[in-house]
């Protein structure tokens, strides 16, 4: 009887040296590898990502938030003339090259293009080129313009009996006036039957004060 008693005892004791083993073994771990256990002091159990992980994972996260353009990204030109300060808005699509650009990408190719616009904006008079709003689902481009003024210019003809002045166009009357076309030389009708030019106004404002009656 004594000899199973102390059998028993010697279980006993083995078994709490185990455990009491067991659990200095995994501080000693907690304590030195604190990034092994996520629970380390809370008992959560939970495992932690290791620093270079965690460094990546910052870095996708910061890559992704970063608006870039699509596809499907709406693409709006707003085209300013300077000379009479009108403004007109079109939609595009958006241009291939642009798709998968970030704001400072765009903004470079746009630098690129005030340097070396299109022949077709320079006919138009293009002046500059600039990023008005930009995100992933609008981005605003203002292209600046200053047109060439029209040459002046106008047609004396003859409607009546009297001479009609003309814009360039040479339907819309821009002055009638009471010079009786048989008043004048012949030589000068008959330019007027045809159609005489008159390159701008002050020409015209000599011609109509020494013809007028």
């Amino acid at each position: 009887m004594k000899v199973v008693k102390r059998i028993s005892l010697f279980f006993a004791l083995a078994g709490i040296m185990f455990s009491a083993g067991s659990y200095a073994t995994l501080k000693a771990e907690q304590f030195f590898y604190p990034n092994k256990y996520g629970g380390a002091g809370n008992g959560t159990g939970v495992l932690y990502q290791d620093g270079e992980n965690a460094k990546e994972q910052v870095i996708e996260t910061a890559v992704e938030s970063a608006p870039v353009i699509t596809a499907d990204t709406v693409y709006l030109i707003e085209e300013i003339n300077l000379s009479d300060g009108t403004v007109q808005e079109k939609e595009e699509e958006i241009p291939v090259k642009y798709i998968g650009l970030d704001r400072q990408a765009l903004l470079e190719e746009l630098a690129s293009y005030d340097s070396n616009p299109a022949l077709s904006d320079l006919k138009l008079g293009f002046q500059n080129i600039e990023l008005s709003s930009f995100s992933k689902d609008r981005v605003v481009i203002c292209k600046y313009y200053r047109p060439e003024p029209e040459e002046e210019g106008f047609y004396l003809m003859v409607a009546d009996h009297f001479v009609i002045v003309y814009e360039k166009d040479k339907k819309t009357i821009h002055t009638n006036t009471d010079i009786v076309l048989g008043s004048l030389s012949e030589d000068l009708q008959r330019e007027i039957i045809r159609g005489k030019y008159i390159e701008n106004e002050q020409e015209l404002y000599n011609f109509l004060e020494s013809y007028s009656s």
